[in-house]
């Protein structure tokens, strides 16, 4: 399945039906009077968090979504039926923009969650309805209101636990797929990572989700490579992760351009409490490694984990200090639900 987070959509709502003018005709009633029935509100337009979405690729395909006139009045005081409402189904995540992009409308951060974001327009009235003691046979009903037309925009963030950051090639896809069931694509190139990955990671009986999402460099917060397009994925993480390669020859340096991107971003992403590890240390020798890790202390001001996916060192001991560090901020005592689990799982091998 493809990846795609964001997405422009036009709406619109149900106009309302026209009441109707009509008046009763019947044998031996020579007086019959107006019975003219109230046109039916028109549908509206629904936007729904729902399991088992993890993008909004379905938006790529379908960018218009109208909900169905109301019925017309019709005679014998028959007022006309609702139109049939739109849903729009969307991955827990998604925010709703208005069509500048920038004023948010709603936050759907829950499965399940609703709301209405254009209502239908009302019925227009039958002739009955202005009868009156002045005027016993009125002529003329209501057209339906116009219902509501707009363009949105659709933005994904995914919700995990926990999120992972670090240079192209620092090991992030790699540890992802060493700790969960995700099966990202790894390469030894830069930008092997092109879209977000989830998966779900178990430690000690917990489980909690992990969001891995494309390397950073030196100006991505201006554009450069990828950018930081996609940065608002770690956005809703308790805690991130930060991956520092043991090949990179200037570890410190390494750790301090991704600090920058993450504050020149901004939305409080470089306040989240944070876990250094230098990664890939099966690629150095002992000597090496401790100075890495020395000069990684350094820039960080923490002392770093030393973490091998390939041998498996370190990892059981960075996912239970995810997991304390989840713990102490009052997480959940198992992250996410069984929904969100599965919704994560799913997401395994999309293309970007």
């Amino acid at each position: 399945m493809k990846f795609l987070d964001q997405a422009k959509v036009y709406i619109r709502s149900g106009d309302g039906g026209a009441g109707s003018v009509s008046f009763r005709r019947e044998k031996f009633i020579e007086f019959g009077g107006p019975d003219g029935g109230d046109g039916g509100r028109g549908g509206d337009v629904w936007i729904e968090a729902v399991q088992g979405l993890n993008t909004l690729i379905d938006y790529r395909y379908q960018q218009h979504f109208k909900a169905k006139t109301g019925m017309h009045g019709m005679g014998r005081n028959r007022n006309g039926g609702k139109g049939s409402d739109v849903t729009l189904r969307v991955p827990a995540g998604t925010q709703v923009f208005a069509e500048d992009n920038e004023t948010l409308l709603f936050d759907l951060t829950e499965i399940g969650e609703k709301h209405r974001i254009a209502a239908g327009g009302n019925g227009g009235f039958g002739n009955a309805y202005f009868k009156s003691s002045v005027n016993q046979a009125p002529r003329h009903a209501n057209p339906g209101l116009p219902g509501e037309e707009m363009t949105i925009w659709l933005r994904l963030k995914l919700i995990a636990d926990a999120g992972l950051v670090g240079l192209p090639n620092a090991g992030k896809s790699t540890f992802l797929a060493s700790v969960t069931r995700a099966r990202p694509k790894i390469a030894d190139y830069p930008f092997t990572t092109l879209h977000p990955g989830l998966g779900v990671a178990k430690v000690d009986d917990a489980e909690f989700v992990i969001a891995d999402i494309p390397g950073l460099i030196e100006g991505a917060h201006e554009g450069v490579g990828i950018g930081d397009r996609f940065l608002g994925h770690v956005e809703r993480t308790s805690i991130l992760l930060h991956l520092v390669s043991a090949m990179e020859a200037d570890v410190g340096k390494a750790y301090q351009t991704v600090r920058r991107e993450l504050e020149a971003y901004g939305h409080g992403i470089a306040d989240k409490p944070e876990i250094v590890a230098l990664s890939q240390i099966d690629t150095v020798s002992g000597d090496d490694r401790g100075a890495k890790l020395a000069d990684l202390a350094a820039a960080a001001g923490v002392q770093p984990l030393a973490l091998s996916s390939v041998s498996r060192e370190g990892m059981t001991e960075a996912l239970r200090r995810m997991r304390a560090e989840m713990t102490m901020l009052g997480g959940s005592e198992d992250g996410k639900t069984g929904d969100d689990r599965e919704s994560a799982d799913a997401d395994e091998g999309r293309e970007a």
